[in-house]
């Protein structure tokens, strides 16, 4: 695990080769973030919990903490993001990284840690979260989120039909607010 301030110069240029690498056959536009050695796409991570093996960064995921709105509610949660595996590990087991980050993000104080991810992965999340009932796999809730970089052609805000993953840390899941939308309050 490594805090946000304690990577040094050559661990941002091998994770931006990793996301670059790893977000890359996603489409081009979601590897370019992370051009110019940066290892971030919207805010920095508080806490990173990276995974190295013989050929470098094998698994990387990252959590900073922040206030959504979930419906009319305000609430404090630490968003997951950042998450990848390198292509040729895929399908290893290499997705108990949540499970070891696990400790670190009680740490946190959070009540809920909270994350986004594409429909289309929908099947590989729910046997990630369903094994032990880590975490709640929720839909038919719209994220709103400001655009990082503003630009006149486009609205300053994004509106996504993703699914929303919710792992219970301080607080059971019955308290998670109801509602069709979460606002960011932030990129």
């Amino acid at each position: 695990c490594a805090g946000g301030n304690e990577l040094q110069l050559a661990d941002h240029i091998e994770l931006s080769d990793f996301f670059r690498k790893t977000y890359g056959p996603t489409g081009a536009c979601n590897a370019r973030p992370f051009e110019g050695n940066r290892s971030w796409a919207g805010a920095r991570p508080e806490v990173r919990v990276i995974g190295y093996d013989a050929h470098g960064v094998a698994a990387h995921i990252g959590a900073l903490r922040r206030f959504i709105k979930v419906g009319g509610v305000d609430l404090l949660v630490a968003e997951l993001g950042l998450y990848g595996v390198r292509p040729d590990l895929e399908g290893l087991g290499i997705s108990h990284s949540m499970r070891v980050m696990h400790p670190v993000l009680q740490e946190l104080g959070v009540p809920f840690l909270f994350g986004t991810v594409r429909p289309a992965l929908q099947k590989h999340l729910t046997r990630l979260v369903g094994r032990g009932g880590l975490a709640t796999v929720v839909s038919g809730v719209r994220v709103r989120s400001t655009v990082p970089d503003v630009n006149t052609e486009f609205p300053p805000v994004r509106v996504e039909d993703v699914l929303i993953v919710v792992f219970p840390m301080a607080r059971p899941m019955s308290d998670w607010p109801t509602g069709t939308t979460i606002d960011r309050n932030g990129p």
